[in-house]
């Protein structure tokens, strides 16, 4: 079979059914990440008219109107949900499910190419809003069904590998926070203060704004995300191997704390804004350390104890006056290695995840071209 180009609207159907009846409550509420997938929403919606709210059930397609360029599309199968009225919600029609694999019409959407073509159609527009018709006027080339399966599997294969991985994680952070609790249970609790070593060293050592870094509400480093053209590095604080920094400000950051650890072997800057500590590694381990600030009870502490008016913040005299079991050093190091594992197959998995996103272009494009080559073999 050649490739067919069809026109999207006529294989798909809108959907508006919403929750009028308040048969599904907040629980089931789901939003669409730029990462394509379903996730809870941030907030507590306890205010929230859930009446409007529409109904997804599987294989159903779900995007952001407003996000899609953004990669803001998910395809539902995990069973029924609701998500805004402000979502667009279709599934295949009759006719396409005999022509189209739903995985394969997914794999085209997460691609950069469609991301484009959705920012060209969208160009000139004061909000730019990607509607159903905007979508059902997309024209995709079509290989048979069978090759689209066969890509299809590949694909999915990639996402069982990188779900195992992801299981893993789970089992491994129990583990870490198992012995945490354990800590707690038999140990009296101390104050960290006297084991931590306050860093103020600014920019002395010529660092670039290639080392400039940000720190996240989830407790990573990463790369800034700030315009650094014609910035002054000179007051930024230097962060080395084996150094904390957080962000005492706490306002406004979904009740967390910007926090970061640098376990490379080089030094990074942050803002001046930020506090930079490390430990004494005789008496107390980062790693170890960080097992506890990286915990969501950390976050609450911390948050609870933030001082302030406009700004609230978790100053450096409220992190020393922080309580945790600090065991003998080479309980700490037993500790810290499943964290290590924890963290590396953590990056792992992030890496699989960007691999899976890489692969769908080259997956739609090889599809297409087994499809045109059987085409011109099928004529010889």
């Amino acid at each position: 079979m050649a490739l067919t180009k069809i026109r999207l609207g006529d294989y798909i159907t809108p959907s508006t059914i919403n929750n009028r009846d308040l048969k599904y409550k907040k629980e089931l509420i789901e939003g669409v990440t730029n990462g394509g997938v379903f996730s809870a929403p941030k907030g507590n919606p306890l205010d929230v008219d859930l009446k409007p709210y529409k109904i997804v059930n599987n294989g159903a397609f779900v995007y952001n109107p407003s996000r899609l360029d953004l990669g803001s599309i998910a395809y539902r199968t995990e069973g029924l949900c609701i998500v805004s009225h402000l979502y667009i919600v279709f599934y295949l029609n009759e006719a396409g499910k005999k022509i189209i694999d739903p995985a394969w019409l997914f794999i085209y959407f997460r691609r950069k190419e469609f991301y484009r073509e959705v920012t060209f159609r969208n160009f000139g527009s004061q909000r730019p809003e990607f509607n159903f018709y905007d979508m059902s006027d997309i024209f995709i080339p079509l290989p048979s069904i069978s090759i689209q399966k066969k890509y299809v599997d590949i694909y999915k294969s990639m996402i069982a590998n990188q779900q195992s991985y992801e299981r893993g994680l789970e089992d491994l952070k129990l583990v870490c926070d198992g012995y945490i609790e354990d800590l707690r249970r038999k140990m009296l609790c101390k104050k960290i203060g006297p084991y931590l070593i306050e860093g103020n060293q600014q920019n002395d050592m010529g660092l670039t704004a290639d080392s400039v870094r940000g720190l996240t509400t989830s407790k990573e480093v990463i790369s800034t995300k700030a315009d650094m053209a014609g910035v002054s590095l000179d007051n930024y604080k230097v962060v080395k191997p084996g150094q904390i920094a957080y962000v005492p400000d706490t306002s406004r950051r979904g009740g967390k704390i910007s926090l970061g650890f640098n376990n490379t072997m080089e030094s990074f800057l942050v803002s001046s804004i930020s506090t930079v500590f490390g430990t004494n590694h005789e008496l107390l381990l980062p790693d170890y350390l960080m097992l506890f600030l990286t915990r969501t009870e950390f976050d609450r502490y911390a948050r609870f104890n933030s001082w302030g008016s406009a700004r609230e913040t978790f100053d450096w005299n409220e992190m020393c006056n922080v309580q945790i079991p600090i065991p003998d050093i080479s309980i700490q190091k037993a500790i810290a290695d499943i964290y290590h594992v924890y963290i590396t197959r953590k990056r792992i998995s992030e890496q699989l995840k960007a691999q899976i996103k890489d692969i769908c272009p080259i997956l739609i494009r090889g599809s297409l071209e087994e499809g045109d080559s059987n085409a011109k073999a099928k004529k010889l």
